[in-house]
């Protein structure tokens, strides 16, 4: 099995299948040492986007709107 230039692989689908991995299915990786474990998330389990998320939300210390936002991102005045 190769990594394609976008690192993407392909899951064999007798893993998929034997871990009940579908369309829209939450998936984590899960580094130790040298090796990468793959694993379902279960239910109520946050990912770590999730996580991150939940732990950055409210700590904003300047009031800005989506536009202003989006408007500084994209070096508008």
């Amino acid at each position: 099995m190769r990594v394609t230039s976008k690192g993407q692989v392909t899951i064999p689908r007798n893993v998929r299948q034997r871990l009940g991995i579908f369309p829209q299915t939450e998936v984590e990786f899960v580094v130790e040492g040298n090796t990468v474990i793959l694993r379902t998330v279960t239910a109520g389990e946050a990912s770590r986007g999730k996580r991150l998320v939940e732990t950055m939300r409210g700590r904003a210390t300047v009031r800005m709107t989506t536009d202003e936002i989006m408007a500084l991102t994209r070096g508008e005045k």
